[in-house]
């Protein structure tokens, strides 16, 4: 099977570019972000407040994840509710963020991105797939743009939120910070990746370069 790992900070377009990769070769694509976000859906629904190693380890011990693809689309379903709809709520962006970096949780995750990655010529995009998941993954990309980009990005996706873009910039900045200094799978470029800068790049252009490096 041929993995190929795109790594990447929050807005940089990771999970577009993932698609659009999956679709020009054919390839599965597993946004593991979505199970993140599915685990954080259930973890909000199942009333827990505290974030913290016994609350995490108590509801990882009771969730089942399952993923399926329906007309292209990734679902994530934990103890049987399909959250598809929910993952790209603010709250559980920022939720998701929070309870990632533990590390009973990760170690569940890795499971099912790892049995993925055993079945399909796959795609798998996340914080740590080339430095963690699938260190010997064929291909490793790390895709990022400026801060501002990324932010504004954002903002335009999300205007019907009404968050002003210093907001939307804060909490990047935020995440991004998270994301960088957790104790657990750090994110950072694994040390055979290759660096995408896309500030100045659509996505088409983001695609034709990741082909151009596949097709050598």
């Amino acid at each position: 099977m041929i993995n190929i790992a795109i790594d990447g900070h929050v807005g940089s377009g990771k999970s577009t570019l993932a698609r659009g990769l999956a679709k020009r070769l054919g390839y599965h694509v597993l946004d593991t972000g979505a199970i993140y976000r599915g685990l954080a859906c259930a973890f909000r629904d199942m009333g827990y407040k505290n974030i913290d190693d016994e609350t995490i380890n108590s509801f990882i011990k009771d969730v089942k994840v399952e993923i399926f693809f329906e007309n292209d689309t990734q679902h994530v379903v934990v103890n049987g509710k399909d959250y598809t709809n929910w993952l790209r709520e603010e709250e559980i962006s920022v939720l998701s963020s929070k309870i990632s970096p533990f590390p009973m949780l990760r170690e569940k995750v890795r499971h099912i991105q790892r049995d993925f990655a055993k079945k399909y010529d796959c795609i798998m995009e996340g914080r740590d797939i080339g430095t963690v998941v699938l260190p010997n993954a064929d291909y490793k990309f790390f895709v990022t743009a400026s801060e501002e980009t990324r932010a504004r990005r954002r903002f335009e996706q999300n205007k019907e939120k009404n968050h002003t873009y210093d907001e939307v910039l804060k909490d990047l900045r935020e995440r991004d910070y998270r994301d960088e200094h957790r104790e657990i799978a750090p994110l950072k470029p694994a040390d055979d990746s290759i660096v995408i800068d896309n500030t100045n790049m659509d996505l088409e252009q983001s695609i034709e370069y990741c082909l151009k490096i596949i097709k050598k």
